[in-house]
């Protein structure tokens, strides 16, 4: 896809056939117009993740970038931002930063981000891709009778899980412990449902990942075995991104209909990525009823935003 306006030329560029392609002709570090930022949109639609060139690119700008499609989030709910800058989260191996497990981003509160930026600071020479997975494409591939029992579906997400509660090396073992206290300092928990409708497009997409711990009305057991067999679907290979950051680089995600996962396969190796979030809508799920929460106020995370 070519979006041809003087003097501006947009290139949209597949990089997989399910997910992600690389936009070029387009200067982040300068405001854009209405015409351009729709054909982003438009983009992101159709691909899910999009790839920029992002040289000279700095804090202010990635914001600024990231404001064209909505107001912002504060950085996260729990976790402290970059110093000076409350809208920024730095995701910073030094610091904790390695969410290697599956998940879309806050889904834990009832107003999850609609779309989130991260940008490449320090990129080990070795490793740390990320991945980026299409659940939309996921829904598609599943069985008939799986599709129409997952339709179904309530799941209650939660921070008490997640990456917040993996096993470390017992090395890390403190530094972890203290980590877990702050991102579990505010408990949240919210009742989604397990297909999301998209508000733009109205697919429908598996609204699961790391903070989705039950089902509503299944014992924990059966919450798992149901959810790790929908979870299969949505990182098949064919719905998966690996992308390997090269520096100057920002890329921009649908966090409403995509997971995602950072490989931590780089050793003691520093990367460090800058993150800025769009507020979210409520998830609708096909029945027309909305996400609801259970406990946790994050009104100060996040405003509800519209479609």
């Amino acid at each position: 896809m070519t979006i041809t306006e003087a003097p501006t030329r947009i290139e949209v560029r597949k990089v997989t056939a399910r997910i992600g392609a690389r936009v070029t002709g387009v200067d982040l570090t300068r405001e854009l117009d209405a015409e351009i930022v729709a054909a982003i949109r438009a983009a992101l639609n159709e691909h899910k993740a999009l790839v920029f060139d992002a040289t000279g690119l700095d804090d202010e700008g990635q914001q600024r970038f990231a404001r064209h499609f909505g107001e912002l989030t504060t950085a996260h709910p729990t976790v402290p931002a970059l110093d000076g800058e409350p809208n920024i989260l730095p995701v910073d191996s030094e610091r904790g930063g390695r969410a290697n497990q599956w998940h879309t981003d806050v889904t834990f509160v009832v107003s999850p981000p609609q779309a989130s930026t991260l940008r490449s600071i320090i990129i080990p020479p070795y490793g740390g891709e990320t991945l980026i997975a299409n659940s939309a494409a996921a829904y598609r591939d599943l069985p008939e009778p799986l599709r129409a029992f997952a339709d179904t579906l309530r799941a209650v997400h939660t921070n008490v899980y997640d990456y917040a509660e993996q096993v470390r090396p017992v090395s890390e073992a403190k530094d972890h412990e203290e980590r877990r206290k702050v991102f579990t300092s505010i408990k949240f928990e919210t009742e989604h449902p397990v297909v999301r409708v998209h508000p733009l497009t109205g697919e429908r997409g598996l609204f699961i990942g790391g903070f989705a711990q039950r089902i509503v009305g299944l014992s924990a057991g059966e919450s798992r075995k149901i959810l790790d067999i929908l979870q299969a679907y949505v990182t098949r290979p064919e719905n998966v991104l690996r992308w390997r950051w090269s520096p100057n680089e920002l890329v921009l995600f649908d966090n409403r209909i995509t997971q995602h996962y950072a490989i931590d396969n780089y050793d003691d190796q520093p990367r460090r990525l800058h993150r800025v979030t769009v507020a979210g809508d409520i998830p609708v799920g096909i029945d027309g009823t909305q996400s609801s929460v259970i406990t946790g106020d994050a009104s100060h995370y996040t405003v509800v935003a519209q479609a």
